[in-house]
C-alpha cells in the first residue's frame, strides 16, 4: 500500500470533517500503542492521516497535528504522556458509534482490502 493509492482512494471517497477527526484519533491510538489493528492496517491509517492532516476536522483541536508530528519524529516520556492524554480526550469527544461507523465505512469502501495478505520478505 502506497501513499499514492491512499490519495486516489481519498479522491474517490472524500472524508467528512468528523471522519478527519476519526483518522486523527486513530493516529493518536497508534502512537500511544493502544491501536488493536494489524500492523499493515496501522501503516495504511498512518498514510491516510498524512493525506488528511491539513484538512479541517469537526471537533478536535488543530494543534493535535503539531503534537503528532513531534511524537512521530522523536517520542519521549513527556510526549508519551501528552499523546496518552489527548488520545483519551479524543476518544471521549468522539462517540463510539461515530468511530465504529468510520471504521465500517473505510472497510466497506475498500481502503483496507488485502493489506493484511501482503507477505513480508
Amino acid at each position: 500500500m502506497h501513499a499514492d493509492w491512499v490519495r486516489q482512494w481519498l479522491r474517490q471517497n472524500p472524508l467528512t470533517p468528523i471522519h478527519v477527526d476519526c483518522v486523527t484519533t486513530v493516529m493518536l491510538k497508534i502512537l500511544d500503542g493502544k491501536c488493536k489493528m494489524p500492523e499493515a492496517e496501522k501503516q495504511v491509517m498512518a498514510l491516510l492521516y498524512d493525506a488528511v492532516k491539513t484538512e479541517a476536522g469537526q471537533v478536535l483541536a488543530t494543534d493535535l497535528h503539531t503534537l503528532i508530528a513531534a511524537a512521530a519524529v522523536n517520542i519521549n516520556d513527556e510526549l508519551k504522556n501528552r499523546i496518552y492524554e489527548q488520545r483519551l480526550l479524543a476518544e471521549t469527544t468522539l462517540s463510539r458509534p461515530v468511530m465504529k461507523g468510520f471504521k465500517a465505512m473505510i472497510r466497506q469502501r475498500g481502503l483496507l482490502d488485502g493489506v493484511n495478505e501482503i507477505e513480508e520478505d
